[in-house]
């Protein structure tokens, strides 16, 4: 096992290349321990140079539109009229606790989602 720091996006990529070659081992083996290690080191480097942030409820709503195919007007039941729906989507209005309350229940778009940046 030559395990070594990774200290830049090249080594990173080299990482990510024998990750792949020993993804499988059997556990116990050498090879198991070498992609705990090389897991843990990629882990460390991605969250200190390419951070997820967190979504805020406005990407969230949008997010869920995407995936349920979803128009404003469907969103009417859970904020309000149309006016009001495009004022959020617009980033004009802020949702109240009962339109969270509400999008969280009917469309199941987590809580956390809905209460960040609020």
């Amino acid at each position: 096992m030559n395990i070594k720091p990774i200290r830049s996006d090249e080594d990173l990529h080299a990482a990510f290349r024998r990750l792949e070659a020993i993804f499988q081992a059997e556990p116990g083996t050498p090879e198991a321990d070498e992609m705990e290690v090389l897991v843990t080191l990629i882990e460390v480097y991605e969250n200190k140079y390419y951070p997820i942030q967190s979504a805020t409820p406005l990407e969230a709503i949008k997010f869920c539109m995407e995936q349920q195919s979803l128009t404003p007007r469907d969103l009417e039941p859970y904020i309000g009229p149309s006016g009001r729906v495009s004022e959020v989507l617009n980033g004009k209005r802020r949702l109240s606790l009962s339109m969270i309350r509400r999008l969280h229940e009917g469309l199941r778009i987590p809580y956390e989602s809905l209460l960040g940046g609020t």
